[in-house]
């Protein structure tokens, strides 16, 4: 009986014999009867995201057999939304290499998508890829918040133009818990449905739902937080890593996402940047030099010891992130790369004097897009 005649799914249940549960929403098959939609899917790692993704292409595949009375209702103008398109990142290559080049692939296993699946740099890219499959009707987009902000509105002019729907499985906050950039705020901004995913946090003592993508390095098998100011973006695969250059990725409840290095960011790194924009450079060095070669009496130290001492839990964990490598590069880049505050010139000034890691400079530059004339 409905709703609307007195009763609801638990009374309907308990009318057959089942005792007093509750009932949840059941997770459906996807609608492509619905056109124009623009569907976030956010979530950390683990949660899920491109498993909805391979569940959209799985239901695809069941509808396209169905009868053209059904095509009728999926269809507008040429586009048929069971026709189902893939875009991934071509920066993003290295997560993929052991999947066949035409894997949508998620933890657990993969689809194979034949033709219906590409790689791009930019909106562009996704506005030619649209030009060249006028009959893809459904679009999911992976990790849409990798890409340039006119992304938000080339999707939002082509759904409601053409009546084509675009998922976006995507994360929306980084692991400084901020929202990702710009363009994932403008994705939030133009969506029209939004599904939240969680995942179990992967801290080994607890089982809480999870919201937050965790950054830690793994140095002589401790763990060792990501420092606030550490790069935010720095490409590369979902396999764990003992190089204490190269950062892991899990996810974390609030308990247990450890985030050292935000006060003195704010306090103490950007400021010196300011000053050393304005001509005023040793303070800066000074402090790139203690980060290098005697990290306890750096203004850093100070901070994050400060922290653990106003309460924070897991202080061993917490005062680890001063074992990570490269913190004096690591605070040169977010001052060059993310604040503007310091010109080519002076960063190779300071790379120069300071003997700095170049290498490890190189890569996170051209993570970031960014290059540097030595």
């Amino acid at each position: 009986m409905s709703a609307k005649m007195g009763y609801d799914s638990g009374d309907f249940l308990k009318s057959l014999g089942f005792p007093e549960i509750r009932v949840h929403q059941s997770n459906g098959h996807f609608d492509f009867t619905k056109s124009g939609r623009r569907i976030l899917v956010i979530g950390p790692m683990g949660s899920g995201k491109t498993e909805y993704s391979a569940k959209i292409w799985r239901d695809a595949r069941v509808t396209l057999e169905k009868s053209d009375i059904v095509a009728e209702l999926t269809r507008t103008g040429v586009a048929d939304r069971r026709n189902v398109f893939f875009v991934r990142s071509a920066l993003d290559e290295k997560r993929f290499e052991e999947y066949p080049e035409d894997a949508l692939a998620y933890r657990g296993g993969y689809e194979r998508l034949g033709n219906n699946i590409a790689k791009i740099s930019n909106s562009f890219d996704l506005e030619q890829l649209l030009a060249d499959f006028p009959q893809m009707g459904t679009w999911i987009i992976d990790e849409a918040s990798f890409f340039d902000e006119r992304m938000a509105y080339v999707i939002k002019y082509a759904s409601e133009s053409k009546g084509l729907v675009f998922v976006y499985p995507t994360l929306i906050l980084n692991f400084r818990r901020d929202i990702f950039n710009s363009t994932a705020r403008l994705l939030i901004e133009t969506a029209t449905d939004v599904y939240p995913l969680t995942a179990y946090c992967e801290h080994a003592d607890c089982i809480q739902d999870s919201f937050y993508t965790y950054r830690y390095y793994s140095v002589a098998g401790q763990e060792c937080p990501a420092l606030y100011f550490d790069p935010l973006i720095i490409i590369g695969g979902d396999m764990k890593k003992e190089d204490p250059r190269e950062p892991n990725y899990c996810t974390r409840c609030d308990h247990h996402h450890f985030l050292p290095g935000k006060v003195y960011t704010y306090f103490t790194l950007k400021p010196l940047g300011e000053e050393a924009a304005k001509g005023n450079t040793d303070p800066l060095m000074k402090e790139l030099k203690l980060l290098t070669n005697d990290i306890r009496e750096s203004e850093l130290y100070k901070s994050v010891l400060a922290e653990q001492e106003d309460g924070f839990s897991h202080s061993q964990v917490i005062m680890n992130a001063l074992k990570v490598p490269c913190l004096a590069e690591k605070a040169l880049l977010y001052l060059f790369v993310e604040e503007n505050l310091i010109s080519s010139d002076l960063f190779r000034t300071f790379v120069m004097e300071l003997n700095l890691d170049r290498e490890y400079l190189m890569n996170r530059l051209s993570d970031n897009g960014r290059t540097i004339r030595w």
